[in-house]
């Protein structure tokens, strides 16, 4: 795909402006679905309009909840705002194992890779040690990236928001579904990252092994044809539940879609169905309408 084609030309871009701190999206009164018609197994969700910036639906939007691996689209923003080298070659060491959860993962120790392939690799697969390394040579290390993602969630108004790593691997990373709106705004505003974590399937190269490694999204929904989505990240670990934040294109409506703590496998994307189905009705009845 074109998003694809222009990667290498976008991390030479600036990353943008960042938000003002007070929550951008309203509640207004243009006509909308009726929300008591949609019913979502997520603990907390909202659906915004990105066009007019309306709150469709929300369910438990100020409930603060562990938010696992959505934590990678900070991650993402706070290295893009470093403007770092993004062909440097970074190697994997033993410090970006996973020593809390012994989660899996396709990168080596002794892996060597670019800044950039780490980034792919974060927000597409999620791969934690990517994520984990992206912050250890940041400059200052960990603990400065840290503080970055927590300063930059703050600068936009995000006031439940908490970070503790990089990867999302921890309980202490939470967040409420109205700031995770607010982050996708904001992430909307760097091209490189919907770039990336739109597309459902990309590969890196190794160094040293001549091998690429190919990898896919974690959102299932991108290799589904009726699905137009521009960016997205799934998150899971225990304690959150499922998640998935992501902006598509449902019904003729640009849309920012945040859903938390789902349980089973599958109700986040069950979810995601139900809105695109609560969508559609309106979409065809409101056509109706005009028919008269």
């Amino acid at each position: 795909m074109m998003r694809l084609f222009i990667v290498t030309l976008l991390i030479m871009l600036n990353s943008g402006m960042a938000l003002s701190a007070e929550n951008p999206f309203k509640q207004v009164s243009i006509s909308k679905p009726n929300p008591d018609k949609l019913w979502l197994r997520s603990h907390a969700a909202v659906v915004i309009d990105q066009g007019t910036e309306q709150v469709l639906y929300q369910k438990n939007a100020n409930v603060v909840l562990p938010i696992a691996s959505i934590t990678k689209i900070m991650t993402a923003m706070v290295l893009i705002d470093a403007k770092l080298d993004m062909q440097e070659h970074i190697t994997i060491t033993r410090a970006d194992k996973d020593t809390l959860r012994y989660s899996r993962s396709r990168l080596p120790v002794g892996s060597t890779l670019s800044r950039l392939g780490l980034l792919k690799m974060s927000l597409m697969a999620s791969e934690n040690r990517a994520a984990s390394a992206l912050a250890r040579t940041y400059p200052g290390g960990t603990e400065a990236f840290i503080a970055a993602m927590n300063r930059k969630s703050q600068s936009l108004g995000m006031q439940q928001t908490h970070f503790s790593d990089s990867t999302g691997l921890v309980t202490e990373n939470a967040s409420t579904a109205n700031d995770l709106a607010v982050l996708l705004k904001t992430a909307w505003q760097y091209p490189l990252i919907h770039a990336i974590s739109g597309e459902a399937k990309d590969a890196v190269t190794l160094q040293g092994k001549n091998k690429s490694l190919e990898f896919f999204n974690t959102n299932r929904l991108l290799r589904r044809n009726h699905w137009q989505i521009g960016m997205s990240k799934t998150g899971y670990i225990k304690e959150s539940g499922r998640c998935l934040v992501m902006q598509t294109t449902l019904s003729g409506r640009d849309l920012f879609i945040v859903l938390l703590n789902a349980q089973g496998k599958l109700s986040s994307y069950g979810d995601s169905g139900r809105i695109r189905r609560w969508l559609e009705k309106y979409a065809s009845n409101q056509q109706a309408q005009l028919m008269k």
